[in-house]
């Protein structure tokens, strides 16, 4: 079955489940992008909706959707495609002043409705293919409509975002039902702001909201895009061989931890002594990658906001060529480990100036890039610093203060 009618069908016995006992939310006194009250921003950042048309993309029992009515004087109309869910709302509010309910797929209901001034979805999109929603929204919205949205990043069980746009199981847990499987699109902050990239939209912000107490694993992201005045000229592309190319290059990232104690390395089973790191995936960003490969590592758990890569090393060995990219994170939590099988382990913090012979090359190239007098000896490669136009940010070669 495919993925979005499995959706429908699971969010639909939901539905079905609420009814059954008339179980209805609250209304609630501010909007909430995230399961905790009190995390985050508000309605503010949809703008000024006071008069203005608003979707609400999967809608649910409508108690979003009253909300901006009546505290923001919005004309919402909320979209949703489970009838059950549908029934829930229109039900109990069908006489709401400035609000209407829909029962319909939302890109056939975009494809027939005038643009709206503002768009926004509450954990909801990932249920549907971006490839499918996102060009529909943005030819749903207005030039310089916001489109903000609150989507999944790390689960209950701790299993952050994916690097691919493809969906994955995921459950809808009930506290006295059977849990549901859906299949949601769980992806990575880089890549939706890649997919509203390539859709028409600016993205103005990701943040990453988390349990107000910090212990429970589950993350949302919340982006604030924007759909672009003008849609840019797009140009024709020579597509792909559908022959593979010959595997000829490999790209991988390292982490720089100064502590007080000095610099996180452990030691590989083979004998050498590395930072934190390994391949970057299809599709993952450096930032990713390292955050990734840290916490698999180590154990350590950092953002993508407290990493910063420095620029790329290349070098050529083996026949293979190989970019390596160093980067700082600049803040962490937890205490480094050996974690199972993984192939570097005994981590321990070296200072400065008593750093250990032995150390795997693209560490010690990555070393001597960002701090360029280690006395630290090793194959050539090619440093291209990264260029950061934020007032903030330091050279590659600047280190920690």
């Amino acid at each position: 079955m495919p993925a979005e009618d499995i959706n429908t069908q699971a969010w639909t016995v939901y539905g079905q489940r609420q009814l059954s006992r008339s179980h209805m939310p609250p209304i609630p006194e501010q909007l909430s992008w995230a399961p905790w009250e009190g995390v985050g921003p508000g309605a503010e950042v949809l703008g000024d909706i006071a008069g203005r048309r608003v979707l609400d993309i999967g809608s649910g029992a409508g108690h979003h959707a009253v909300y901006l009515a009546q505290a923001h004087g919005a004309r919402v109309t909320g979209i949703e495609l489970s009838p059950t869910q549908h029934e829930r709302a229109a039900s109990t509010h069908a006489d709401v002043p400035g609000v209407e309910f829909v029962q319909a797929d939302l890109v056939d209901h975009l494809a027939e409705a005038e643009p709206f001034d503002a768009a926004y979805a509450i954990g909801t999109l990932a249920f549907i293919d971006p490839h499918r929603s996102l060009p529909a929204l943005r030819d749903g919205l207005r030039p310089g409509a916001p489109l903000i949205l609150s989507l999944l990043h790390t689960d209950l069980h701790d299993r952050g975002p994916s690097t691919a746009v493809a969906p994955r199981e995921q459950m809808i847990l009930l506290r006295d039902d059977p849990p549901l499987a859906t299949q949601m699109w769980v992806l990575t902050p880089q890549l939706w702001e890649d997919l509203l990239t390539e859709y028409g939209f600016h993205v103005e912000a990701i943040d990453l909201l988390r349990h107000p107490d910090h212990s429970a694993p589950v993350v949302q992201q919340l982006i604030r895009a924007r759909r672009l005045a003008a849609r840019p000229a797009r140009l024709s592309s020579r597509p792909r061989s559908a022959q593979p190319p010959v595997p000829h290059a490999a790209v991988g990232v390292g982490a720089i931890l100064l502590g007080e104690q000095g610099i996180l390395l452990g030691r590989h089973r083979r004998g050498t002594i590395e930072l934190p790191g390994g391949a970057v995936e299809a599709g993952e960003s450096f930032e990713a990658a390292a955050v990734r490969e840290l916490r698999e590592e180590t154990g350590l758990i950092a953002r993508l906001d407290d990493v910063k890569p420095l620029g790329t090393l290349v070098d050529h060995a083996g026949g293979v060529l190989r970019v390596t990219v160093g980067a700082l994170v600049h803040a962490w939590q937890g205490q480094p480990t050996t974690q199972p099988d993984e192939s570097v382990g005994d981590w321990a913090w070296y200072p400065l100036d008593q750093l250990p012979d032995g150390l795997f090359v693209c560490s010690a190239q990555i070393l001597t890039a960002w701090r360029p007098g280690l006395p630290i000896d090793h194959s050539p490669a090619h440093f291209t610093p990264f260029a950061y136009r934020t007032p903030h940010s330091t050279s590659p070669t600047d280190g920690l203060a």
